[in-house]
């Protein structure tokens, strides 16, 4: 069987997630919904952003038909566009329109993951930038219930970030591309 090209973006966000983000523990959070089967990966096949624009808002709304025992969270991987880590920081702010004009804010959050990620007050090769750097450009929604459920259960929540930097530091540069976590080429 032919592996198409929606079939390759999936496997390389599902190797990331399992070795970087999870294998890392960058996210506490996101082990439970990926063992129980409850993130969604959608591939986008937008051509232009007012398609993924369009392909945002079916997500968004196809979470929000369905009990998070269903589905938890999508991850919706932009593999042909938004190369760019500027064009896709400046989506970011299309798709937070987006949650106000389908009157979603307070319901759901839009999180970026991108392979060139980089914090502000940061250098591009600032190791700490992994933290945030997927094979694809990717937007993951998620549920502000889901994160209050998570922040209960984890009640340091907001030591992840200085962890997360400790780690990568720790790993450095070979430590992460040792980790394979880039997209198929």
């Amino acid at each position: 069987m032919i592996a198409t090209h929606q079939d390759i973006a999936i496997a390389d966000t599902v190797r990331w997630l399992e070795r970087a983000v999870i294998g890392l523990n960058l996210c506490p959070f996101a082990k439970a919904p990926h063992v129980k089967g409850h993130i969604h990966y959608a591939v986008s096949e937008a051509k232009g952003l007012e398609g993924l624009r369009d392909e945002l808002i079916a997500e968004l709304q196809a979470l929000a038909a369905l009990p998070a025992e269903a589905r938890e969270t999508v991850l919706l991987i932009v593999p042909h566009m938004l190369r760019d880590f500027l064009d896709f920081n400046d989506f970011l702010d299309e798709a937070d329109g987006v949650l106000q004009e389908l009157d979603l804010e307070g319901e759901f959050q839009i999180a970026s993951f991108h392979p060139e990620f980089q914090f502000a007050g940061t250098e591009p090769d600032d190791i700490t930038n992994y933290t945030n750097r997927s094979p694809y450009p990717t937007l993951h929604l998620i549920r502000e219930a889901s994160i209050d459920r998570a922040v209960e259960a984890f009640p340091e929540a907001e030591m992840i970030y200085e962890t997360n930097m400790a780690t990568m530091e720790k790993l450095g540069l070979e430590g992460w591309k040792a980790l394979d976590v880039d997209a198929t080429p």
